[in-house]
């Protein structure tokens, strides 16, 4: 029994649908033998050569693959049915099955969808194991040495600057794949970001809510990527990618200029995102903001939720500073930690250092941690000015805060990451300093006094409507009055 002449054409198209969308060893393990025995408008019936072929096929669901790409070039769905062919009686070897075993192509699911296509990318194969594995034959998982113990969810201070990443890490770790994916944070250096990535990691493994997940950084990523081009393992790194629970990525940003890498980690994400599997990432600034990163990569990040962490207000800054002492089994008193907070305000590595430091004078010269003490131990820090508020100083907490330069605000740009830390500014200016609008104008790139007096009305309405502007504006000032 055999199929017509166009039943054999429709085969044959769907099959280049198949290859085109997995990788060489895949196909000509168990698309190729397949041959077409009936084509109805209801199904398609298929001969395989042996009952370990059709079983295999079966378990990894490849008959799913085989609808779709039928679907897609007939237009109608038809049901695919094995039928092993009698006349072959080759059942294959063990040997044969661990040689050639590979897991399942991801399945077409009509979620997450895809700005090229409608279908996520067909994973790669792997040979003969139950997990991912890396180069060395180890499982490719994290695990809790790979992990800073102090960065858990009860040593992570939370404030105004970052409750709402705080609260979506929780909601993460509570219901992962479902609540924020992806979960995208970002903020200047130094603010939380691994922290809070790391305590997702803590978590997880506490719950055993998931059996696999990989932490790492961008440039891990991109080095692995490149090793398995080099060693040709890219059916293994894919593999490894692209079945784990969790994908936990720090600095995306490293992602830039590297186009191939972008390819890859495109086709992963989708596979990750088409099966419901939690991916997070941590990034230097905003989706938007990503500059040498492909549009279809920035779509994807802006997907789920978008959370900035920012600079920690004074009192927040006070109660990280008595959180790292008593990390470091130390009795810090009230007054130093004060007197730190007030003299750091850069960002939460910062401060970290400065009781480091702090305690290790302490401790290696055997004296009591006093205010004389804290004032050595931090003397390469400028001590604050006692006279009036400058613009200098506007700018310094500004820039800080919201991660900017202050060339960006001097320029003509118009991104709202720049125009608005302006507005700001020109805003604290006004109501600050002694200067003119002319010459509050003069500090940002020469602009007129018309551009400075529509900025000031703009920001003074959204403080009197804007509860987060409001407290952002009184923060910057009593930070620049100190």
């Amino acid at each position: 029994m055999g199929v017509s002449t166009s039943g054999n054409v429709v085969w044959s198209n769907v099959l280049s649908e198949i290859q085109a969308n997995c990788t060489p060893q895949q196909f000509q393990t168990w698309f190729a033998q397949l041959v077409p025995q009936a084509f109805t408008d209801e199904s398609l019936e298929l001969l395989v050569p042996n009952q370990f072929t059709k079983e295999t096929l079966l378990r990894k669901n490849f008959v799913r693959v085989i609808e779709d790409s039928a679907r897609r070039i007939t237009g109608r769905k038809r049901q695919v049915v094995f039928v092993v062919d009698e006349s072959q009686r080759d059942e294959p070897s063990v040997e044969f099955a661990q040689a050639t075993e590979i897991e399942t192509v991801t399945e077409s699911k009509p979620a997450g969808p895809d700005v090229e296509s409608n279908r996520a990318p067909l994973a790669g194969p792997m040979h003969a194991m139950d997990a991912p594995r890396n180069g060395n034959g180890s499982y490719l998982t994290s695990s809790a040495s790979e992990l800073n113990p102090n960065y858990s969810f009860q040593n992570f201070i939370v404030g105004p600057s970052n409750r709402v990443p705080h609260a979506a890490a929780l909601a993460v770790v509570s219901s992962p794949g479902s609540a924020y994916n992806p979960l995208f944070l970002h903020g200047s250096v130094g603010l939380g970001k691994t922290h809070l990535l790391q305590a997702i990691c803590h978590a997880l493994l506490q719950k055993k809510k998931i059996e696999r997940f990989l932490y790492l950084s961008c440039e891990t990523f991109v080095n692995h990527f490149i090793s398995a081009i080099e060693n040709g393992k890219i059916d293994e790194f894919r593999y490894n990618y692209r079945h784990v629970d969790m994908l936990l990525i720090d600095d995306v940003q490293f992602l830039s200029k590297k186009e191939r890498t972008q390819e890859e980690f495109f086709h992963t994400f989708n596979t990750l995102y088409n099966s419901q599997k939690q991916i997070v990432f941590t990034c230097d600034s905003p989706p938007s903001e990503l500059s040498s990163i492909q549009e279809r990569l920035v779509s994807r990040f802006n997907w789920g939720l978008v959370t900035h962490l920012q600079l920690p207000d004074y009192e927040t800054r006070v109660a990280i500073i008595k959180n790292k002492a008593t990390l470091m089994e130390f009795e810090l008193p009230e007054d130093v930690a004060h007197y730190t907070a007030e003299r750091i305000e850069s960002n939460i590595r910062d401060l970290e250092g400065a009781i480091t430091k702090i305690v290790g004078y302490a401790r290696l010269t055997r004296r009591v941690a006093n205010l004389d003490l804290a004032r050595e131990a931090l003397m390469d820090v400028p001590e604050r000015r006692t006279s009036g508020p400058d613009m200098d100083d506007i700018l310094r907490v500004v820039t800080g805060h919201f991660g900017v330069k202050k060339a960006d605000l001097e320029s003509k740009r118009r991104l709202k990451s720049f125009t608005f830390p302006r507005q700001i500014c020109m805003y604290l200016a006004r109501n600050l300093t002694s200067l003119s609008l002319e010459e509050i104008g003069k500090h940002f790139g020469g602009r007129d006094h018309t551009t400075v007096m529509y900025a000031i009305e703009k920001i003074s309405k959204m403080v009197e409507s804007d509860h987060d502007v409001a407290y952002l504006t009184k923060d910057f000032e009593a930070r620049i009055r100190r």
